[in-house]
């Protein structure tokens, strides 16, 4: 089923919202020895850079691949830059910061007329992304960043999360518990408007995805234009 922000939250706002980073540099990438660091090539110079994803992109960190670099702020820190983009050998940007989801979700939400939004709001034993409130309604809504896409398709997650399972089940209990419930998928990649659970990966997220939408949890897609300095929420497609 698909929908627009007016049918799924009662919107009325459907302004695209851009992320932007604030200062950009091209590389090279040469490999990565750890989850947190990554080796790239900065105009014939070896740097170390922090990688803003601990997952896995196998198949995004290629050894040649064009990676996008943003500098830190903070002068003391031990790498200079945060790889937060990558070209995939077909062509496709990927924003991979996995902070940056949740950033873009909240100046989206800000756009779409609630009364309050509360970020990592405490529900049951866990820490949902978002609470909402419009008038007497109340929205819970878990954020996740898709990076793994195959054939043209978005998969979740690329490594097993026994937090995002929990995470679900939460919303299927506050479904019951009369919140407007949603889980919500920031798509980081061009052309992509569908997620499906990588089962091979963590079979259990995918049982916990169908039984959250069989208990009325909204499951909505999220579709993202990509720049090297950008992530901008394009359209919201419901699952």
């Amino acid at each position: 089923m698909h929908g627009s922000p007016d049918d799924i939250y009662g919107a009325h706002r459907r302004d695209h919202i851009k992320m932007k980073y604030d200062n950009i540099t091209k590389a090279v990438f040469i490999s990565r020895p750890n989850r947190f660091i990554a080796e790239v090539e900065i105009n014939g110079h070896r740097e170390t850079v922090h990688v803003k994803n601990t997952g896995r992109c196998r198949e995004l960190l290629i050894p040649g691949s064009e990676v996008w670099l943003t500098a830190s702020k903070n002068p003391s820190r031990k790498t200079k830059y945060d790889l937060i983009a990558v070209r995939k050998n077909t062509g496709v940007l990927f924003n991979i910061d996995s902070q940056a989801p949740n950033k873009v979700m909240r100046e989206w939400l800000e756009k779409q007329d609630f009364d309050r939004i509360i970020p990592e709001y405490t529900y049951g034993g866990s820490r949902i992304d978002f609470y909402m409130e419009r008038g007497d309604e109340r929205f819970l809504t878990e954020v996740k960043g898709c990076t793994l896409e195959i054939c043209g398709i978005g998969y979740f997650p690329d490594a097993p999360t026994e937090r995002g399972v929990k995470h679900i089940r939460e919303l299927v209990n506050a479904k019951k518990d009369g919140y407007n419930a949603a889980l919500a998928f920031v798509i980081q990649m061009d052309g992509v408007r569908e997620v499906r659970p990588n089962v091979a990966t963590h079979a259990e997220f995918g049982k916990a995805m169908n039984e959250a939408r069989e208990a009325g949890v909204k499951i909505l897609f999220l579709a993202c234009r990509v720049e090297p300095d950008s992530l901008e929420i394009t359209d919201e497609i419901e699952g």
